[in-house]
């Protein structure tokens, strides 16, 4: 398999909607409750750049996954503080493309000067943690029922990796 980790472009648009959409339907990965439209992902598009960079992993297929850094609080004190997103295709989830993409992450958030990432990961979403605790994110602490999906409580732990300068 030929993976390329790549900046992501408006043209990946549908395809990152695609992928986003699948977890809004069919897991309580995100917590959004209805699809996102075009237009609203143009939006959350939009909030990318140089300090907080959203790639992509393609094969063969076309775009596999995408990984993402947003800011983790508006506060000054928080600057060198991440939210770390992944989110992968179906059709691609248990090859190994998410370890791809989430150390290309973690070296773009070393160079970027950042101290600390942050992802938070929804109870039962064991494919994820494994992802996170394989690079070094330990558990930092749980929100229990914090969001209400499929008619249930979820609760959201909050994992944290402290970058090691090299």
């Amino acid at each position: 398999m030929i993976l390329r980790i790549r900046p992501a472009v408006r043209q990946d648009l549908p395809k990152l909607l695609d992928i986003y959409n699948d977890a809004v339907i069919h897991s309580a990965a995100t917590f959004d409750l209805t699809p996102q439209t075009l237009q609203e992902r143009e939006r959350w598009f939009a909030q990318f750049n140089e300090r907080f960079p959203i790639i992509v992993a393609e094969n063969e297929s076309g775009v596999a996954g995408y990984c993402c850094l947003t800011p983790y609080r508006p506060k000054p004190a928080y600057q060198l503080t991440a939210e770390l997103s992944i989110y992968l295709d179906t059709d691609c989830r248990g090859g190994g493309i998410g370890s791809v993409l989430l150390q290309h992450m973690i070296d773009m958030a070393r160079d970027l000067g950042f101290h600390v990432l942050i992802s938070g990961i929804t109870g039962g979403n064991e494919a994820s943690v494994r992802l996170h605790r394989k690079f070094g994110f330990t558990e930092a602490g749980v929100l229990r029922e914090v969001g209400c999906k499929f008619n249930a409580w979820q609760d959201v732990y909050l994992y944290q990796l402290i970058l090691e300068r090299t």
